[in-house]
């Protein structure tokens, strides 16, 4: 039995959990997500514990993967509608900054050109400085996949470890060239 699977997800007050058509609906005070599961587990609301249990219906390799993330991906999207979710990338390098206009992410750095990154729906962009962006949303997929993807713009080079990371991320750097005797 999946250890994180078999744990029943709390659901606070003021949030409301609707299981209709193999499909989960949470809402709160941030906003609402949906989560579509597949049909090797099963998703019912308690209400007298105020808890989401996930089961899943045999041990066939497919039902048992399924069973922790589709657990998971409830209790993301509980913590998502009560707190939310943040993640800071910093930019490291000289003339490297960012800068937000309208629904799009400008990014210098060290390209010809200037980046401009499209900002999806149900995601909050601000940049506190020129070298720091936070990312805020309540859907932590959505957020995760825009923060990695504005970090494979300009990863992290070795040397001189100029690029954009996450904020506190250790980069691994290279003494670079010996001189010659």
């Amino acid at each position: 039995m999946s250890r994180i699977g078999k744990k029943p997800v709390p659901v606070p007050s003021g949030v409301k959990v609707q299981i209709a058509d193999r499909t989960v609906t949470v809402e709160g005070p941030k906003g609402k997500l949906q989560f579509a599961f597949q049909p090797e587990v099963d998703v019912q609301y308690d209400d007298a514990q105020k808890a989401v249990l996930v089961t899943r219906r045999d041990d066939e390799r497919l039902s048992r993967s399924l069973h922790g993330m589709t657990r998971a991906m409830v209790h993301n999207m509980v913590v998502g509608v009560t707190k939310g979710y943040e993640r800071r990338l910093e930019i490291i390098g000289v003339g490297y900054l960012a800068a937000v206009q309208g629904k799009m992410l400008q990014l210098r750095v060290g390209f010809a050109n200037e980046l401009q990154v499209p900002i999806p729906e149900g995601i909050q962009v601000s940049v506190p400085d020129q070298q720091h962006i936070v990312i805020q949303g309540i859907d932590k997929q959505l957020l995760g996949h825009f923060a990695a993807s504005v970090r494979a713009l300009r990863i992290p080079e070795p040397y001189k470890g100029k690029g954009i990371r996450y904020l506190g991320e250790p980069v691994r750097r290279k003494q670079g060239k010996a001189m010659v005797k």
